[in-house]
């Protein structure tokens, strides 16, 4: 009877050798999977991130391009207007040139 006791003390040990070893193994695999997890999302918040600079970048971009288009735009259309007043007031400025003109002729003549 005392070999028997014996016998299931150590056979009940081994079993228990064997569930430690296993937990062990369970728990370095856990622990791997979570580092390649935590690599993984690593690597897509990089990714992620970087798609997001190249978004914004592109986005400022088509900002800067349309404020550049808007400015020339204010700028021809400032351009016109002035040479329409130039056009507009070019007659009178010319009556008023050679009328000088003839003004110094009269004066030195």
């Amino acid at each position: 009877m005392k070999t028997d006791v014996l016998k299931s003390i150590k056979e009940t040990e081994e079993e228990y050798q064997v569930m430690i070893r296993d937990a062990q193994a369970e728990r370095k695999k856990s622990l791997s999977d979570a580092d390649l997890e935590a690599e993984n999302m690593v690597q897509k918040a990089h990714k992620d991130a970087g798609d997001y600079k190249i978004q914004r970048l592109a986005e400022a971009r088509a900002d800067a391009q349309n404020r550049y288009a808007e400015i020339v735009r204010e700028g021809e259309t400032r351009a016109e207007a002035l040479a329409a007043q130039g056009n507009k007031n070019r007659a009178k400025a010319v009556e008023v040139i050679v009328s000088r003109f003839k003004e110094q002729l009269h004066v030195k003549a």
